[in-house]
């Protein structure tokens, strides 16, 4: 499998997962100049009376031998993820809205993978 076939199956993954925990997805891959935000969600509230857009950074890996997945998503992606976020709801005229930013880490080494969510990972918008 290829890094990019690795990438597609942890987004497939990463989307089934969440949507399981009841978000609901608003966009995959979405790109603004040369960067890109995995997935965008929506996870409503318990009530369903409002929620949160979530944009998801997956990160997939094999095995843990360059570290942990969760440990590539650097200070410099966050940024890049941060400005994304904010032409993904500009273009929506969604500014402003209840925004934070999660990760989700997957190894593909065992017989099932191993995700991991982490939520806010990085905080909330500006």
């Amino acid at each position: 499998m290829t890094a990019s076939e690795l990438g597609q199956k942890g987004e497939a993954l990463a989307a089934d997962y969440l949507e399981a925990k009841g978000y609901r997805l608003l966009d995959r891959n979405y790109r603004f100049e040369r960067e890109e935000v995995d997935l965008v969600m929506f996870e409503p509230t318990p009530a369903n009376d409002g929620g949160e857009i979530v944009f998801v950074e997956v990160k997939a890996r094999r095995g843990t031998g360059f570290g942990r997945p969760e440990d590539a998503v650097t200070e410099a992606k966050q940024k890049a993820i941060r400005r994304v976020a904010e032409a993904w709801l500009h273009e929506r005229k969604l500014f402003p809205s209840p925004v934070r930013f999660d990760v989700v880490a997957i190894l593909f080494g065992g017989e099932e993978p191993e995700v991991e969510h982490f939520e806010n990972a990085f905080g909330y918008f500006f």
